[in-house]
């Protein structure tokens, strides 16, 4: 890291050097920026801002708003489309989505907002904006305030605000086309994009403006990748015990009256590279790695369009209409089926006419099997996302107040459908139970006939979310004061929140693997009403002082005021002293209070503390179900919920070095308490002494599930400072070049599982779920000269220590991870403009982690790119 760092500062220093001729500085006219309902020039802004121009995204080949904010540097999520293999940490299906998360505090404490206004919310956790729904093809800019801003947007903006803005208006059509050949097989992806409009807002006083953008990402399979082929690396400490699973193929068994434990093919080597032996105790064990996918099949249809005429000379009416639908087909291993009875009756018990080797110790009672029936095929879901939102508003100048209203209605909707590998779980049990299935082998004629009878498709569940929103505000200046014009902001909101889940019983009662079998359906609803205000007080020269309060009354959660101050002063012209403080509060989401309870597997495999503790069976226990399994916990919503609150500092300072040098320094600290969330399920197992209350046991003793509700947890505190760094030399005898350099340092990252319990800390080092990275930074290097432009980026982690669920000389510190990645664009021919890269430039493959948390193993699928280097094309036409 400290190597990037210095050679991105030398170039700092040297590039001036070269400059011959600055360009033309352009007027400043006040507009609106995030962050703030006065309009003001951006350069008087108070707030740490940083702004990312389409033309520039586009040209490094970023074709998606997840791709986009990866080069943020202080957002820290790691869902997106990997993340629909195996669900979320729920354990239930994401549909798909993919989530910004400012400073790692959740994907819940970022506001992302489409031209200023909401989206409505994912309907599987109700807390975040699904980002497949952005209309990347239609953006202008994306504006990344990096402070909370819960007094201006909103009570849940505490990590920060996202504002998505699209071009304000086009003329003429531009047809796009795209493509990314990866150099290994696998991940290929499309698009193509028309954007047309017609109408000038300015001449004509109209415009009509339309985009429609199709995208399509192929699968790309664990085999498809060296890096994650395999759960089984023995030199990584990753044994045949660790990230596999002892439901296999051919079945393990259990008499529970002899305790003998075993397969009838371990002596033949079990079935490899799928299953393999373990030596311990005469088992076999499934690589489930090798039967899932890296990314998963993903076709994205977006549609934007909208119209706007002026009315008169200042006021404009606009119509806004917002289309979107993400197909994603996920895969993951067979199903497992555990504690299956086999019969003495059975033509497959070991010994008898199947031709089912005999087995040692064997009572003749009915054994216990846990069999994964690979001629099933891999669980396959098909979840259909869709997006629409409609927004009516006006804006315009009265009575010298600029003003603007509009009425957004917004829809979020997911469905899944499982479409292969599932079973019914009570047949499949019965036809082992009646000697037509064989556990420990492939199926004759009756029994793949049967295995198909009981094969499990339809719809599962579906879930939508519904925010009508009624906005009004408007700004003046007000009168003159030592340092300028003092100006206020005014402005009220009215939103309306609907949210249904609903699970089809007839499906998922019949199947314990997908998660959702005791789950129920639920439906909630809210109203939200809200009253803002805004000063800037321009007290003397060069120092400006801004406040803002807002008043929030939710009728599920009750009523809020959060103020904000912001103080900005320029002792010199080359500095800028910048602050803000503030406080926020965010309500339980409809989901996290109503959530249906869903009984599902653990992310990690576990001992049940009372039958298998440390490993070892205790009389009267199962090995194949109570030691190293992933066992079950019943998770879903708390209607007990309180809110979040939270309180926000910033420092900054901005300082032009040199002409054309601009470098910026933001200080943040963040103090949340109340996090609502589910217990970590590591917390919960490691000390049973203090949560045994939490593990459900059926009557029998059995183990049910542990109880892992959505809970208030404890406290979070975050600091950390953002670098901003930007070159450039105007013209020269050689084009103009500009560097630019983004990062953001973490210093302290520390939660609490639990209210005044000890803190854990997260940076650095994989805390229960994951880590929080250290340092990240994104750095570019772009040179334009007459038709040309190129530009050379990269983006680069810090390493951390790994989960490190493995013997102490297996723990492992998992590498820095970087991606170089280059283009080059040519805009010589009328009309056409064609761009060429290559990411990953040195084919980096992901660092190796030993996480369990996920089902790929091998690397993180949240931190790193499993594509390799891959050489993308595109071509644009405009007529």
């Amino acid at each position: 890291m400290t190597r990037s760092i210095l050679v991105a500062i030398s170039a700092l220093a040297s590039l001036p050097a070269i400059a011959q001729e600055q360009v033309p500085e352009e007027k400043m006219i006040r507009v609106e920026v995030t962050g703030s309902s006065i309009k003001r020039l951006v350069s008087e802004t108070s707030q740490p801002l940083s702004v990312f121009k389409a033309e520039e995204f586009v040209k490094q080949g970023l074709t998606t708003a997840q791709e986009v904010l990866e080069r943020i540097p202080a957002n820290q999520s790691g869902m997106g489309a990997g993340n629909v293999v195996g669900g979320n940490l729920s354990g239930l299906p994401t549909g798909g989505q993919a989530v910004a998360d400012l400073r790692g505090l959740g994907g819940d404490k970022t506001l992302v907002l489409l031209n200023g206004r909401r989206i409505a919310n994912h309907p599987y956790d109700g807390a975040s904006v699904d980002l497949n729904v952005i209309p990347v093809a239609a953006l202008e800019r994306v504006e990344v305030l990096r402070d909370g801003a819960s007094a201006i947007y909103g009570t849940d903006a505490i990590g920060g605000v996202i504002n998505f803005i699209t071009r304000r208006s086009v003329i003429g059509t531009t047809l796009t086309a795209e493509t990314l050949r990866p150099r290994k097989d696998g991940g290929t992806e499309r698009r193509a994009n028309i954007v047309m409009g017609q109408g000038s807002l300015d001449r004509d006083g109209w415009n009509l403006m339309g985009v429609l953008d199709w995208q399509r990402q192929d699968v790309l399979t664990s085999q498809q990748r060296e890096f994650s082929k395999t759960g089984v690396i023995p030199e990584r400490g990753l044994s045949v015990a660790d990230g596999t699973s002892g439901t296999t193929f051919p079945g393990n068994y259990f008499d529970p009256v002899s305790e003998a434990t075993g397969n009838p093919g371990f002596a033949t080597g079990c079935l490899p590279p799928l299953s393999i032996p373990r030596v311990s105790n005469g088992t076999c064990r499934q690589d489930y790695t090798r039967q899932i996918d890296n990314l998963p099949k993903q076709d994205r249809v977006v549609f934007f369009g909208k119209a706007a005429a002026k009315l008169d000379a200042v006021t404009t009416a606009s119509l806004e209409y917002l289309h979107s639908r993400n197909d994603v087909t996920s895969r993951t291993a067979p199903p497992p089926q555990t504690g299956l009875e086999l019969p003495k009756s059975s033509p497959y018990y070991p010994g008898n006419a199947g031709g089912v080797p005999a087995q040692p110790g064997l009572s003749g009672e009915p054994l216990s099997v846990n069999w994964r029936p690979i001629e099933a095929g891999q669980r396959q879901i098909f979840s259909k996302g869709e997006g629409d939102r409609f927004v009516a508003a006006l804006e315009g100048i009265a009575a010298g107040w600029d003003y603007k209203t509009g009425l957004n209605h917004s829809i979020s909707k997911s469905a899944e459908n499982l479409t292969g590998g599932y079973v019914q779980d009570s047949g499949f049990a019965a036809g082992v139970r009646h000697g037509i299935l064989n556990p420990f082998g492939l199926q004759n004629a009756a029994g793949r006939a049967y295995l198909a009878s009981v094969a499990l498709r339809g719809k599962v569940q579906d879930a939508k979310n519904t925010s009508t929103t009624l906005d009004a505000k408007a700004s003046r200046e007000l009168m003159q004061l030592a340092g300028g014009a003092m100006a206020m902001a005014v402005g009220a909101e009215w939103r309306k929140e609907d949210a249904d889940f609903n699970v089809n019983r007839d499906i998922a009662g019949q199947a314990a693997s997908s998660g959702l079998s005791g789950s129920q359906s639920k439906s909630g609803s809210r109203n939200v009403k809200a009253l803002y205000g805004e000063l800037s007080l321009p007290l003397v020269k060069d120092l400006d002082v801004q406040a803002a309060v807002r008043y929030d009354h939710y009728s599920d959660a009750g009523s809020t005021t959060n103020p904000k101050l912001g103080v900005r002063y320029q002792p010199h012209q080359r500095l800028l002293l910048r602050g803000s403080a503030s406080t926020g509060f965010r309500a339980p989401t409809l989901f996290e209070k109503n959530a249906p309870q869903s009984r599902n597997d653990t992310s990690n495999s576990y001992d049940d503390p009372i039958l298998c503790p440390g490993g070892v069976p205790q009389p009267g226990a199962n090995p194949l179900r109570d030691c190293d399994l992933q066992q079950f916990k019943l998770q879903g919503g708390n209607p007990a919920l309180t809110p979040e609150k939270s309180k926000t500092f910033a420092a900054g300072v901005v300082f032009e070095a040199m002409r054309n040098t601009t470098i910026a320094l933001d200080y943040w600290n963040i103090k949340l308490k109340d996090k609502i969330g589910a217990l970590p399920e590591q917390t919960i197992y490691g000390n049973y002494a203090k949560y045994k209350d939490r593990f459900l046991r059926f009557p029998d003793g059995s183990p049910n599930a542990i109880l892992d509700l959505n809970e208030n947890l404890g406290r979070v505190k975050t600091d950390g400072v953002d670098l901003s760094a930007t070159l450039s030399t105007g013209r020269t005898a050689y084009g103009s070049f500009t560097l630019t350099l983004d990062g953001t340092w973490v210093h302290s990252y520390e939660y609490q599982n639990e209210r005044d319990g000890a803190y854990t800390q997260n940076v650095a080092t994989y805390g229960d779920n994951g880590p929080i990275l250290r340092w990240r930074h994104n750095a570019a290097l772009t040179w334009r000269g007459g038709s040309w432009s190129a530009t050379l980026s990269q983006n680069y982690k810090t390493g951390y220590t790994d989960q490190n669920l493995v013997e102490a000389q297996y723990f492992n510190e998992v590498d820095s991870y970087q991606l170089w990645n280059v283009s080059a664009t040519y805009t010589g021919w009328k009309g056409l403009t064609l761009t060429g890269g290559v990411k990953n430039l040195f084919d980096k493959d992901p660092p190796f982690t030993n996480q369990g948390t996920l089902f790929q193993k091998g690397y993180d699928a949240r931190y790193a790119d499993p594509i390799g280097r891959a050489l993308y094309l595109r071509a644009a036409y405009s007529f």
